[in-house]
């Protein structure tokens, strides 16, 4: 990793990329190796996941299908808050519906990589 952390937040970003993309939220084989053992969401409905309720949940919410609506993202960025833990933040619009985003990224080791532990949505209202 480098001094200012570039390596760490590039990684975990491109992993959030993988997490929003139909092909990410469709397969739960790759969909589990982004999701830390211990996550935790706080969705933009209010509702709380946990790492199991997600795992199911995935395949069949909104931004799943390749041909339905698809997760657009703008203005991520990250900063290392310590060694192996970076903050993402950023906006998202799915279906016309915009979305302010938080997540936490953790590496406990490089055989398992960056995987999101903590995320956060809250809706934007309309203007």
């Amino acid at each position: 990793m480098n001094v200012n952390g570039e390596d760490s937040v590039a990684e975990a970003i491109e992993r959030e990329l993988q997490l929003l993309s139909p092909a990410g939220r469709s397969s739960r084989a790759l969909a589990e190796r982004l999701l830390d053992p211990e996550f935790t969401e706080v969705g933009t409905s209010g509702r709380r996941w946990d790492r199991r309720s997600m795992l199911s949940a995935l395949p069949v919410m909104q931004g799943a299908a390749e041909d339905g609506p698809q997760y657009a993202p703008s203005e991520m960025s990250g900063t290392v808050l310590a060694p192996g833990i970076v903050h993402l933040t950023f906006e998202t619009v799915l279906d016309g519906t915009r979305a302010r985003r938080s997540s936490i990224w953790r590496k406990l080791d490089e055989e398992s990589g960056w995987r999101m532990y903590y995320h956060q949505s809250t809706p934007v209202p309309d203007a």
